[in-house]
């Protein structure tokens, strides 16, 4: 399987310290044919003072018309992915303590989401940027404790203002951060409770894995907001707004 080399790809799990992954990935169930796998909550597209007042595109259906359902290995949690997709359980050795590691690659290859869970995390907000909040839709179906996570795509820094020096200034998942406030946001922390302590489901956006549209030399920031109109980018948001506890 074909891996990108970009520094950014591996940087969603070195925000945490990783305890333990899964066992081997089972396959994944098809279900009925055009089956929804969207979550019940209505989606709502917003954005910052900090960046231009134009609204994103967002595409109107899924291009995969074929889902299929998968679950985890310990069988807590499923979701639904197009059929063309791929799962892999990279964790080998590192399944010792339990937990979920399923890796979603598109039909030729490209990594597009990691789910992992068994995790345990924590970030301090050492400086804040300019922001943008390309989507944002909260996941009942994944509350914890009193807290409903949300799925999220977006953005740090901005065409004055860089972001985070050295690292990816966009990315898409689950977090159970507040929606920032205000014309700057601490970095991007998309982890969210799971038993038994936390869990991530997304990417940072990767102009190398993210097929878009345009210019590619267009800004990395503008690509990200290209991106966020493309049938694939729709599907990754669907697949990962499906997330739920399984049975």
């Amino acid at each position: 399987m074909r891996r990108s080399t970009w520094p950014g790809a591996a940087l969603l799990l070195s925000l945490s310290l990783l305890t333990a992954c899964g066992g081997p990935a089972a396959q994944p169930q098809e279900t009925p044919s055009g089956a929804s796998a969207s979550a019940t909550a209505t989606p709502t597209t917003t954005e910052t003072a900090s960046v231009p007042a134009t609204p994103v595109a967002t595409t109107s259906a899924p291009a995969s018309a074929s889902w299929t359902t998968y679950t985890t290995a310990a069988g807590d949690l499923a979701f639904d992915l197009p059929s063309t997709w791929s799962i892999s359980d990279p964790a080998g050795e590192l399944a010792e303590g339990g937990g979920a590691f399923a890796e979603v690659t598109s039909e030729d290859g490209r990594l597009l989401a990691t789910l992992r869970t068994n995790m345990a995390t924590g970030s301090t907000c050492m400086e804040k940027y300019p922001y943008s909040v390309l989507e944002s839709q909260d996941l009942p179906q994944l509350a914890q404790y009193g807290t409903v996570p949300r799925y999220t795509f977006e953005t740090r820094g901005n065409s004055t203002s860089p972001g985070p020096p050295e690292t990816p200034a966009a990315a898409y998942g689950i977090t159970t951060a507040p929606l920032p406030e205000g014309d700057s946001a601490c970095y991007m922390f998309h982890f969210f409770n799971w038993p038994p302590n936390a869990a991530t489901f997304g990417a940072f956006y990767n102009p190398e894995l993210n097929l878009t549209p345009g210019d590619p030399s267009l800004p990395y920031l503008e690509k990200a907001k290209l991106y966020a109109a493309t049938p694939e980018y729709a599907d990754i948001k669907r697949m990962i707004t499906s997330l739920r506890p399984a049975g």
